[in-house]
């Protein structure tokens, strides 16, 4: 069972990387899964990415909503409990990390949303693992 601080990172991230996808009729719940998926995938892999779930998070430039000039980043720091979305971000949150809930991602450590105008260089010749909405799962390993 993760530390509280590691879920409240974990729901953030959620919120900030998928609430628009969780609103697609082919995102949903979902969506919210997959990137959770990723997340503990890296954390499963004790690399680079980090060793706790929130190192993994807030390692700088892999989570977009988390770098500071991203639009997302004053969003996910002010969201509340109050908000639905942010509760069903830390019920995924807390069903992952528990490994209650399937890896939909066939294990995949990376995505992007496909609404980038330039893929990452990390994608380019690369098949996806993975797709669901407008993101695009990879398994690159650490």
């Amino acid at each position: 069972m993760p530390f509280e601080q590691d879920l409240d990172t974990f729901s953030r991230t959620l919120y900030g990387e998928g609430r628009g996808e969780y609103t697609k009729p082919d995102g949903g719940l979902a969506a919210l899964i997959a990137i959770a998926n990723v997340v503990m995938n890296r954390v499963k892999q004790k690399s680079w990415f980090g060793k706790t779930i929130r190192d993994v998070c807030l390692k700088p430039w892999q989570f977009s909503c988390w770098n500071k000039d991203d639009p997302n980043y004053p969003i996910i720091l002010a969201v509340t409990k109050a908000d639905p979305l942010f509760e069903i971000c830390h019920q995924v949150a807390t069903a992952v990390s528990d490994d209650r809930w399937p890896d939909l991602t066939k294990g995949s450590d990376h995505y992007f949303s496909s609404i980038l105008q330039v893929h990452p260089k990390w994608a380019q010749n690369r098949l996806p693992n993975f797709r669901l909405g407008r993101h695009q799962f990879y398994k690159l390993g650490a």
